[in-house]
């Protein structure tokens, strides 16, 4: 709704708009509210009925924080730690990843033979049954084997002059955008048997800070590629054609041109991935034990045979949600002077 058609409306339309507006902004607000005033509380002081103000009908502490501090309820700053080193490790190697499968989308014409991707299917499902059941191979052997070889086969495939449906680049970018449509446990639990089996070849994945980056990093590349490639769809093309004229070698345009052009979504893009990657709580719930489990896991545990612990959840919750203020804060700033608008268009 414009401007325009705000100030048109009439006064009692206005106050029915304000009236919205602040009935809105008390739903989504007073959650976070009685967040903050339950971890400032006692556990008698929760369990002994509503209490609303600081100061004024209870007297605030700073126990939950230093049971947080002390460990009583489980390794905060551990798990705090971990989301951090995963978060930022995901978030870098996202962006990185993404942004050049994005610039190449962009820039370079794609055209995969439907045939090709069939081929790829049948050679990949029927070599692992081959190898696995007829020459006795290991599961992880088997799909070592047969995804590889393929892949070079689909890759010939798609050189040869077949008939059939030819795939484009915005079927390429469908298909990476739809990645994200399946239901995420179905992909935890494949993931999950996935690590367990590479586990038993003597590479721990499951419950590993190479484990959950590479989950991270597939669990974030398609909102990656979607974000950035409206950016760099955006960038003048005149200045690389400049620099080709030049014989400037592809690499060095991307990384001494596209990329300082493009440094403000790449920054926005980081910021996102590092928020989704903060949050998420499926992924960490399969593929942790105790060494890396990550701070939606802690805050979700942090009850007792004694029943939810309210405080301790509470004081665990709003530590969590800080850093995710904080990147709120910065996007929106960013957004305010517009440096996002060619990211998020």
């Amino acid at each position: 709704m414009s401007t325009r058609s705000l100030t048109g409306l009439s006064p009692s339309a206005r106050r029915l708009a304000a009236f919205g507006c602040i009935v809105w902004c008390f739903i989504t607000l007073f959650p976070l509210y009685w967040v903050v005033v339950t971890a400032f509380k006692t556990p008698p002081g929760v369990v002994g009925g509503p209490t609303y103000i600081p100061f004024v009908d209870f007297t605030p502490t700073l126990q939950p924080f230093i049971d947080l501090y002390q460990g009583i309820r489980g390794e905060f700053f551990r798990t705090f730690l971990n989301s951090t080193m995963v978060g930022l490790s995901s978030a870098v190697i996202a962006t990185a990843i993404g942004a050049m499968a994005a610039y190449a989308l962009v820039r370079f014409e794609f055209r995969v033979r439907l045939v090709s991707g069939l081929a790829f299917f049948v050679l990949a499902l029927g070599g692992y049954l081959v190898f696995n059941a007829t020459l006795g191979l290991t599961r992880p052997q088997s799909l070592l084997l047969a995804f590889p070889i393929a892949l070079v086969a689909a890759i010939l495939v798609n050189r040869l002059p077949l008939p059939g449906p030819i795939l484009g680049n915005e079927d390429i970018l469908f298909w990476f955008v739809s990645q994200r449509m399946f239901p995420p446990i179905v992909t935890a639990f494949a993931l999950y048997l996935l690590y367990t089996e590479i586990g038993r070849m003597g590479f721990q994945l499951v419950d590993s800070f190479i484990g959950m980056t590479l989950c991270y990093v597939a669990f974030s590349l398609p909102i990656v590629v979607w974000l950035m490639r409206d950016f760099f769809e955006a960038l003048p093309i005149e200045v690389e054609e400049a620099a080709m004229v030049d014989n400037v070698p592809t690499w060095r345009i991307f990384l001494g041109i596209v990329v300082p052009m493009s440094m403000n979504g790449l920054i926005a893009t980081f910021l996102i991935t590092l928020a989704f990657v903060w949050n998420e709580f499926l992924f960490a719930l399969f593929l942790t034990n105790a060494k890396w489990q990550t701070l939606p896991i802690l805050v979700a545990g942090q009850n007792s045979q004694r029943g939810d612990e309210w405080w301790a959840i509470s004081a665990a919750a709003l530590v969590a949600i800080v850093p995710m203020m904080i990147m709120a804060a910065l996007l929106g700033r960013m957004m305010r002077s517009g440096v996002l608008l060619g990211a998020i268009k």
